[in-house]
């Protein structure tokens, strides 16, 4: 009898678990219905804000070798017209700008369609998106650190046309950010946006309330604090190595923990 039941297939806990009716249920089942799950929204500011210094993070660095942003369009717009005036003050400047501002653009139709198209707080859905925003970070910090694109700091007089491959991925994944934001009910930090939400913060009208009466005062002071550290330490990372692939690894590595976070995000209830 011993013998028998040793020769009988055991079941991985693991694996499986007992569905109400006591069936047993596999792993890839408990998996599906995890990821089709819609996630709360409490506290998704955190991860917002966390966004905000990865902005940081990207545009001082970015700026510093290739003389353009890859979030804060405003400043590409004014690069955009100084150069179509024959004021720009770095040959085809310009360019850099409006294939910033594109790919942006870009970013914006198809981040926003994606959630659309699919449950919009569906955790598969915010996964897949900072999954590919991780992705186009990473594979950006790759070819700048394989040699493919000239990554030095400070920028040289010369034009290296391969840097627009990274500006176009920095820039189409900014957009994600963005549009996740005001998804999840945070449009109070719009993440790549300083502007705005300057004005909104000094405007407010209870901008001098006790801090637990004012939660999106202090998101806002908060969002422009860690978008002014990040690039600091941007800047000055870059200007130490020389070279913008350490932050552009940082700013990879801080996407994946989002899109990790997300995958074990507590359920809406």
């Amino acid at each position: 009898m011993k013998e028998t039941e040793d020769s009988l297939p055991r079941t991985n806990s693991v694996d499986i678990e007992r569905s109400d009716n006591g069936t047993e249920k596999p792993f890839s089942v408990r998996m599906r219905k995890h990821f089709a799950q819609e996630v709360s929204t409490d506290h998704a500011d955190i991860l917002m804000l966390l966004c905000c210094l990865i902005t940081g993070f990207l545009d001082s660095t970015l700026y510093n070798a290739f003389k353009t942003f890859v979030s804060m369009q405003t400043g590409n717009t004014i690069f955009l017209a100084l150069g179509a005036s024959g004021q720009n003050n770095r040959p085809f400047g310009w360019a850099r700008s409006l294939i910033s501002i594109g790919f942006f653009c870009i970013g914006s139709f198809v981040f926003s369609r994606f959630h659309r198209f699919l449950n919009p707080l569906q955790r598969s859905t915010l996964v897949a998106s900072y999954l590919l925003q991780s992705c186009c970070i990473l594979l950006a910090a790759s070819l700048v650190q394989g040699g493919v694109i000239e990554g030095a700091v400070p920028a040289g007089l010369i034009n290296y046309w391969n840097q627009i491959a990274a500006i176009a991925l920095l820039s189409f994944q900014a957009a994600g950010q963005i549009v996740s934001s005001r998804l999840l009910g945070v449009g109070e930090v719009p993440t790549i946006v300083i502007t705005s939400l300057l004005c909104d913060l000094l405007s407010d009208p209870a901008l001098f309330a006790r801090p637990s009466a004012n939660v999106k005062r202090n998101r806002r002071a908060i969002a422009f604090t860690l978008t002014l550290l990040g690039a600091i330490v941007g800047g000055w990372v870059s200007k130490v190595t020389k070279s913008v692939s350490p932050m552009l690894w940082v700013a990879g590595g801080c996407k994946i923990l989002m899109t990790l976070t997300w995958g074990c995000w507590k359920q809406k209830v």
